[in-house]
């Protein structure tokens, strides 16, 4: 499935045009993420199979993006000594369940990462409320490379269609070259494309912009 219906010109002027405004602006505190917004049409998301799925980018789109490790004493230590957030089984014993204290852990952080020992337990420790969420942890064996798990979590980007008809993921930031951000775009719309029933027949709109800048059309 090609992104044949947005030429790379278009691509390219559009991102263009988002970094153009973002560095003639004021100067911001935080460094602003790039959103793809996609419009959807010929599509009933009450009838109609909701879709879900999840692509990774080539360029890591979100700095911002937080990851806790729910971890048993090993995984614990290495997280603290490359100063990641990490909780061990004790820590989310004193949750106690409690829908408020796991909501709020859900809210603090974009993604977990959980020890082998731990992963089956957080049912049992946590309640459903991080699967609500979507964010239930994903596995961390101690073969794998704890920066580069990371690294994965924070390139990987979910379209999940819900009760509307408009979706909104990040795509890259305002620190990211031009030839990064038109890849991450590329793979992230036909990837999407590849995911609706009718394909492109389902694509009403796609903008990208800014988190303070205004929209620009892509399609």
């Amino acid at each position: 499935m090609s992104a044949s219906k947005v030429s790379k010109e278009t691509l390219y002027e559009c991102v263009s045009e988002v970094l153009k405004y973002s560095k003639e602006t004021k100067k911001r505190k935080f460094v602003e993420s790039i959103d793809l917004q996609i419009g959807l049409k010929n599509y009933d998301p009450q009838k109609d199979k909701r879709f879900s799925g999840t692509v990774k980018l080539r360029n890591v789109p979100r700095p911002k993006f937080s990851v806790c490790i729910f971890g048993d004493q090993q995984h614990c230590d290495e997280a603290t000594a490359k100063g990641i957030p990490s909780m061990s089984a004790d820590d989310l014993k004193k949750l106690n369940k409690q829908k408020k204290l796991v909501k709020k852990l859900a809210k603090k952080y974009d993604a977990f990462l959980a020890s082998e020992s731990l992963i089956k337990q957080i049912p049992r420790l946590l309640g459903p409320g991080l699967n609500k969420a979507g964010k239930f942890p994903a596995l961390l064996t101690h073969g794998d490379n704890m920066e580069e798990k990371i690294n994965d979590l924070k390139g990987t980007i979910k379209f999940q269609m819900k009760k509307v008809l408009c979706l909104n993921v990040a795509v890259g930031n305002i620190e990211m070259t031009e030839d990064e951000l038109v890849q991450n775009i590329h793979l992230a719309v036909n990837f999407l494309v590849s995911l609706l029933k009718k394909h492109w027949q389902n694509v009403r709109s796609l903008y990208i912009k800014s988190t303070m800048g205004p929209a620009q059309r892509l399609y």
